[in-house]
């Protein structure tokens, strides 16, 4: 490796540049179409085709070749990326018609249609700058999204200039259709804002109108010049978007499609009808309902209900050939696969998503283990484990053909195979080899991951500790997947004893113990702790107590400013990337999940500022870098700079770095590669760490 890994991390955008991704598998299982970079570090996404029979790639698809090597994206599709942590550019999202023929993408705002059997890539006229364009399921016309207008294009008649016409005009600059809004996109994994009949001839469409959010403002400190780019940020407590659906026809005529509750969760329209998801504001009680497209007029299928909150699953609903409803449900204890009104899987097997249907096959993914996801199926009666090596799987399924793409502790990178045929991933290699002890530790048998130096020698010495969570609900940082701690073992290689918890709240270990987090985030802390003297346990002699560095982004960031506030007897350090402050200045859906509506007074326990505020000295007694970029519209700067204000006001001393232009996501290479040494250094230093 010539470079170090610092550099190649940011360089490979976390090794994630080259890794075969979003595959679509033809409904007769002999061609998969999927996007891949051209190598570990060139950051432009490609189209590509596997046949299959012969194992052959092709490539259909290169953006260079088309004349965009420099992205112009319109805002939103800047802010669908960010929402989606798309770090690449290029193709990086493409959509079919239901025979897998053709394919449209955006690229550079302009509106592309590829024949995948002729290799044809055209350019289509566009009204603007495109956005989520989808094939209906024919394949003779394309929709789109511009200026919030939705649009459909005729392409089957092979003209020139193809007839595009406007189906929803947005009534003022703050209604949209066809689009996600914020709180889908970031906390309902819901990137898309309608959906194609099966006959092509009509579509459901979401319009979404802002003016009740709140208007927020995120400003360019580094460029006094520009103007603050205003955004409707819908906060804790505060009005979230009005969302409404519609049945559009091809020539305009609508049909109100409507429905109580506060969060349209998703939408599905297969031969088998159209059916919605709705999720009240408390989020306690979810309905399926189905809808008549003619009328309107929508019936209840099922309501589940959680004194606590109810989870979205990806995937569902979904249907057997027959019309049986497939979905997940919790019962018993578990979460559950459900056909039809009966749960088919055990709950000591926590199903995490439904990724296909296949006729009457349903491919899902589900833990045993929670450092493990594994590929299952569900077919006449019968569940069948379609993957047993241990590691991380996920998978697609169409034409009796199966793909499975693996991770694993005993495997670099991501493997991706389709019965004997492999499709090849790129991706660099990171030049070190993680050293992962995965155990259960502390009280609570905690999944967490131990990793030391590749040269020390256990009970030659003590090391000082560097916790490294995320810590908060519905994220995983142990898994038995190596790229997950590739940058924790570059901290082992500094001369760390690193240690991974992922406490209370997390997935993968049943209902019950994703729950222990609601009312209360400082849980996460308490789990820490807990890991870190049962890991000292499992190594005596290997870690210094004395010496323990916490450091972590988003809730990480949150519960590493936490441990030095509230634990400084037991932390001595910390590193918080763009930290939650202040649970009221995050957004409606995640922080209402798990705390509540701010006045039923949940808010306080969690918060970072009413320690900060306390007179007792003793309360940041240790070293505290705050990090945070100032265009993060997700987790805005406002956070960081609250605390560190009420730190500065009584009269306690710490760091503050602020990123110019950066968002949450810090996709920047030369800003990634340095974060890290800077990360290293404070830490080093901090710690009296010398060599």
């Amino acid at each position: 490796m010539t470079e170090s890994f610092p550099r190649l991390h940011a360089r490979t955008r976390r090794f994630t540049l080259g890794v075969p991704r979003n595959f679509t598998i033809s409904p007769d299982g002999g061609r998969v179409t999927f996007l891949r970079t051209r190598s570990g570090t060139d950051p432009v996404t490609c189209l590509w085709e596997l046949d299959v029979a012969s194992g052959a790639e092709r490539l259909v698809v290169d953006p260079l070749a088309l004349g965009a090597a420099d992205e112009d994206l319109p805002p939103e599709e800047r802010a669908r990326r960010e929402r989606s942590r798309e770090s690449a550019g290029g193709v990086v999202a493409y959509a079919t018609d239901r025979e897998v023929r053709q394919a449209v993408f955006a690229l550079s705002g302009d509106l592309y249609l590829a024949g995948l059997a002729s290799g044809e890539v055209r350019r289509l006229p566009a009204a603007g700058p495109v956005i989520d364009p989808r094939l209906d399921p024919t394949g003779a016309r394309v929709a789109y999204v511009t200026g919030g207008a939705l649009h459909v294009l005729e392409i089957a008649t092979g003209a020139d200039t193809p007839a595009d016409t406007v189906l929803a005009e947005p009534e003022s600059d703050l209604v949209t259709y066809g689009l996600a809004e914020f709180i889908a996109a970031e906390e309902m994994e819901r990137m898309r804002g309608y959906w194609w009949s099966p006959s092509g001839d009509r579509l459901l469409v979401s319009r979404v109108d802002e003016s009740p959010v709140p208007l927020w403002h995120i400003a360019d400190p580094a460029n006094p010049d520009r103007q603050p780019v205003p955004q409707r940020y819908p906060a804790a407590g505060t009005a979230n978007a009005e969302v409404t659906l519609h049945v559009i026809g091809l020539d305009g005529a609508r049909t109100a499609v409507p429905f109580e509750q506060e969060y349209l969760v998703t939408a599905a329209w297969d031969a088998h009808g159209l059916a919605i998801v709705t999720l009240s504001r408390d989020q306690r009680t979810m309905r399926l309902l189905s809808a008549d497209p003619d009328t309107g007029e929508t019936t209840l299928l099922r309501e589940d209900t959680d004194p606590a909150w109810v989870d979205i699953v990806t995937g569902v609903p979904a249907r057997l050939s027959d019309g049986t409803l497939v979905w997940v449900a919790d019962a018993d204890g578990g979460h559950r696969l459900v056909v039809g009104n009966e749960p088919v899987t055990p709950p000591s097997l926590q199903v995490r998503a439904v990724l296909d249907v296949d006729g009457d096959t349903v491919l899902f993914q589900a833990s045993g283990e929670p450092t493990e996801i594994h590929l299952w199926t569900y077919a006449a009666g019968t569940i069948s484990a379609v993957t047993t090596e241990p590691g991380v799987h996920s998978g697609r399924r169409a034409g009796g053909v199966t793909l499975v793409a693996r991770q694993s502790l005993d495997t670099e990178g991501t493997t991706v195979s389709v019965g004997a045929v492999s499709i090849k991933s790129l991706a660099e290699r990171p030049g070190l080899e993680p050293r992962v002890s995965l155990v259960r530790a502390g009280s609570r048998e905690l999944s967490t991951a131990i990793l030391l130096p590749s040269w020390h020698v256990p009970g030659s010495g003590p090391l000082p500790v560097l916790m490294d969570p995320y810590g908060g609900p519905h994220a995983q940082r142990v898994l038995s997947a190596r790229r997950m701690f590739l940058e924790s073992q570059w901290w082992a290689e500094q001369g760390f004893a690193v240690v991974v918890a992922d406490g209370r709240g997390t997935p993968g270990r049943g209902p019950a113990f994703e729950r222990e987090m609601l009312h209360d985030f400082t849980i996460s802390l308490q789990d820490q702790v807990d890991a870190l003297q049962g890991v000292a346990a499992l190594h005596p002699g290997d870690l210094d107590l004395s010496r323990v560095a916490i450091r972590g982004w988003s809730f990480g960031g949150y519960l590493a400013a936490l441990a030095v506030l509230r634990r400084p007897d037991v932390f001595h350090v910390a590193v918080a990337g763009a930290p939650v402050t202040d649970w009221r200045l995050y957004d409606t859906c995640y922080t209402e999940r798990y705390l509540g509506h701010p006045d039923e007074g949940h808010y306080e326990r969690s918060s970072l500022l009413a320690d900060a505020e306390k007179g007792d000295a003793e309360k940041l007694e240790r070293p505290l870098l705050l990090i945070h970029g100032l265009a993060d519209d997700n987790v805005v700067a406002a956070h960081t700079l609250r605390l560190s204000s009420a730190l500065l006001a009584a009269g306690r001393p710490h760091t503050v770095l602020p990123l110019s232009g950066v968002t949450h996501m810090t996709p920047q290479e030369v800003v990634a590669e340095n974060l890290l040494l800077l990360q290293l250094d404070f830490l080093k230093k901090s710690l009296h760490i010398t060599g």
